[in-house]
């Protein structure tokens, strides 16, 4: 596939190490500027982009039409297509989630506790930036923004690496960010940075001086590839191997409609659903109108025996136990017909990647235990896994979503960008006296 041509954002211009060091000094101007100066300058670059939509759109057919023909060559799935296509409503969103950020409310300087040492002696717990945030993702385009916006906002700047496949789209909405951020010369064009090749990832993850995090949003190979080869903290945004149960007391029009929009509204990305699983008591009941509506938006189903006796002339292919631990990003389902409660749970710990799973059920203890005992970012009862999402969970936007269990988890807006320090306000105040003895410590909260 063709490179972009813009020289002025390719990275052959001076090495991934000097743009980083160029981010951290855009990094700390930025953190310096106050709220409504950052939200300006999102409001702004909203409107670049709506005003830039042909430029858009002209990138991304470009990279469309390359992607075509690797589709074409077998090289490439026609999901992963469908995560680069930008469309004119795309554009729209692009905008409204910026603005959306725009809206939310300052998430630095925040003051989340503090505590009286002593007299006079009083600590507190701000929120603050990271500082420079390395992000690598694959298809997406609208990932630009999204992260542009949040950075942004959060006083972050970032250094993005996109794939291949939607080099021309990238470059284009940097492009067009970065020009939207001319009328504002507080914000260094160095808080945002798109790098080219691999080559520049595996520099940037030698650059813990100039680089506080790493988030990778991508396959299970790419998470794990970063995080044995850097020692910068990485966040992980892993494969998303999403369930949907439908248990014995499930409101089957419900299930029905919850399955159905789980894996077919947008199969291409991490929060659809992977897996349907079954009680027993009601696959003769639920499944046959389930696999006609399934067939009908033409989705391959895997079934397991129990599923196969039930269909055994509708072509339903036998799963694997690869199957069950496979995120298809397709209209592929896996379905397993299970015997109880107890063993739908033990599945979803067993095979899910702990992104996000769904209980479609009457029985309010039977969702109450579902959503204790699930080992997963989220946990949903009689609700779509697609909800999983930055934006529909009030966030403005998202860098992505969070299997990892520390700092963040689940869809990660603005406060996943953001870590904290330490303010100790004190009047010549000595820890002699206290190893002595002499002083004892308050340790008393303030509101």
């Amino acid at each position: 596939m063709s490179q972009p041509t813009t020289a002025s954002l390719q990275t052959s211009e001076s090495s991934v190490a000097a743009i980083a060091r160029r981010a951290r000094i855009a990094s700390r101007a930025i953190a310096k500027l106050s709220a409504e100066a950052r939200n300006e300058a999102l409001i702004a670059v909203a409107q670049a982009i709506e005003q830039s939509a042909r430029k858009i759109l002209d990138a991304n057919e470009r990279d469309c039409r390359a992607a075509e023909a690797e589709i074409a060559a077998g090289r490439m799935s026609s999901a992963m297509l469908a995560r680069l296509r930008v469309t004119e409503r795309g554009i729209a969103q692009m905008a409204a989630q910026v603005r959306e950020v725009a809206r939310l409310e300052d998430p630095l300087g925040r003051r989340l506790s503090a505590t009286e040492l002593d007299d006079g002696l009083v600590l507190y717990k701000e929120s603050c930036p990271f500082g420079v945030v390395g992000v690598i993702f694959e298809s997406r385009p609208d990932v630009v923004p999204q992260l542009a916006s949040l950075a942004l906002k959060s006083g972050n700047a970032v250094l993005l690496k996109g794939g291949v496949e939607a080099a021309h789209t990238n470059e284009a909405l940097v492009s067009i960010w970065r020009e939207g951020l001319r009328r504002f010369p507080a914000i260094p064009a160095d808080s945002i940075n798109l790098l080219q090749t691999r080559a520049d990832v595996k520099e940037m993850l030698t650059l813990d001086r100039d680089v506080d995090l790493i988030i990778p949003r991508g396959s299970y190979a790419l998470v794990q590839f970063i995080m044995e080869h850097s020692r910068i903290p990485v966040l992980g945004h892993s494969e998303g191997i999403c369930h949907v149960y439908v248990d014995r007391a499930a409101d089957l029009d419900k299930a029905i409609d919850i399955a159905y929009d789980a894996k077919v509204q947008y199969p291409a990305v991490c929060n659809a659903a992977e897996t349907l699983l079954v009680h027993e008591a009601i696959a003769g009941k639920f499944l046959p109108r389930m696999v006609a509506k399934l067939k009908g938006a033409n989705v391959e189903i895997r079934g397991d025996a129990k599923t196969l006796a039930l269909f055994p002339k509708d072509g339903i292919v036998p799963a694997t136990e690869e199957d069950w631990a496979t995120e298809y990003s397709d209209l592929i389902l896996s379905v397993k017909i299970v015997a109880d409660l107890e063993e739908a749970i033990e599945h979803v710990n067993c095979y899910g990647s702990r992104h996000t799973d769904a209980i479609v059920t009457e029985d309010a203890e039977a969702a109450r235990r579902f959503l204790d005992e699930v080992d997963a970012a989220g946990v949903f009862h009689n609700a779509s896994t697609r909800f999983a999402d930055g934006y529909r969970y009030g966030l403005g936007a998202e860098v992505g979503i969070s299997t990892s269990k520390l700092h963040a988890r689940g869809p990660m807006g603005l406060e996943g960008l953001t870590t904290y320090k330490y303010k100790l306000h004190g009047d010549g105040h000595t820890v002699g006296p206290y190893a002595k003895g002499e002083k004892k410590f308050k340790h008393r909260r303030l509101d």
